[in-house]
């Protein structure tokens, strides 16, 4: 189905430039694109590929505009945010041919009758609903998820096949939970007497807030005592571990294979690249930014990127380097006893 570039600018914004009922099939890469596509440039280092392609328009940003426009001869909506744009508009592309699934609940699938499932939600085949769970309006809870007692799920959240959201856990509206994910299982809590491990109740829930995305085997675990807590906005890769009673605040992003021990408290609009760690009882100021592969051991209370790891090296080269670190001591000792001897001889002069 096409859209007209002036239903596009109506609904999103932006400056035309070019021929509004011209139509548009659907985005695509600016060097693939063709006559009946949209393409979009966010990155100024390709504004030579951008003005080449053959997308029939293009979304770019008012400073790059005028390079571009130099040569290409396609339409263009000129916006401040060409990324975001593409990103709310590959949305409208996607909800114009996307089938919603049929409300109602599916015959193979097991809910308590003390559960509470809106008429407008989707369950499907081998789900199962406990006793007290409520599911909200436009819910969609997809093949073989399970929804434990007492459980919440928010209006238009969608759990993807074999979600696991235990009991007495709550997500609000817009939620998308990716196959795997598993919310609420019990935080790693124990006490030691004469070497052997006692168990400690996990008590607490999990609360996630709205427009939270969760990706696939993720596992957030719910919290001892009190709650373990995402907030709003929030977006977690794939296989991303968050222990027990953390807070993740506002829109706050953590690539795959992030590890955030328990009891962490987590600012908002913070970012963690790949497989970041950090460790537990920490306190992370707001729009702070850890780089991928970083290991986070202290508390960051400014903002600002912060990088922890040493750059790879060949084995050889890393070995000398670790050797060097490990003698840094006997080092400082051996210049501390230098700069003195120095000093007594410069004095005696």
């Amino acid at each position: 189905m096409g859209i007209r570039l002036g239903d596009l600018v109506e609904r999103f914004g932006g400056q035309l430039v070019g021929n509004p009922d011209l139509e548009v099939q659907a985005i695509a890469p600016l060097d693939t694109a063709g006559a009946s596509h949209i393409s979009f440039l966010s990155n100024s280092k390709l504004r030579a590929l951008a003005a080449q392609s053959q997308a029939a328009a293009l979304i770019l940003s008012p400073l790059d505009d005028p390079t571009v426009a130099a040569t290409y001869e396609g339409a263009r909506i000129v916006t401040t945010n060409p990324y975001a744009y593409f990103a709310r508009a590959a949305q409208y592309f996607v909800s114009l041919s996307e089938r919603a699934p049929a409300a109602g609940v599916h015959p193979s699938a097991v809910v308590h009758p003390g559960a509470t499932v809106d008429p407008t939600a989707h369950v499907g085949p081998h789900a199962t609903i406990e006793d007290g769970a409520v599911i909200g309006a436009h819910v969609v809870i997809d093949a073989g998820c399970f929804v434990g007692r007492e459980a919440v799920i928010g209006e238009h959240t969608h759990l993807f096949a074999n979600v696991t959201f235990h009991a007495r856990c709550r997500i609000g509206k817009r939620g998308i939970l990716h196959s795997g994910a598993v919310i609420g299982t019990d935080g790693f809590g124990f006490a030691v007497e004469a070497g052997v491990y006692i168990k400690i109740p996990q008590t607490g829930r999990v609360l996630i807030g709205d427009d939270v995305d969760i990706g696939a085997n993720t596992t957030i675990d719910r919290g001892a005592l009190d709650d373990t807590v995402i907030e709003d906005g929030v977006k977690l890769d794939n296989q991303i571990q968050i222990g027990h009673n953390c807070r993740i605040g506002a829109h706050t992003a953590m690539a795959g294979c992030v590890g955030v021990a328990g009891s962490a408290k987590i600012g908002s609009r913070c970012t963690f690249g790949g497989a970041a760690m950090v460790l537990g009882h920490l306190e992370i100021a707001d729009n702070v930014h850890i780089s991928s592969g970083s290991m986070v051991s202290r508390s960051v209370l400014e903002p600002g990127q912060y990088t922890g790891f040493y750059p790879l090296a060949k084995n050889a080269e890393w070995e000398r380097s670790a050797a060097i670190v490990r003698n840094l001591d006997s080092m400082r000792a051996k210049i501390r006893t230098l700069e003195k001897t120095i000093r007594n001889l410069t004095e005696q002069k």
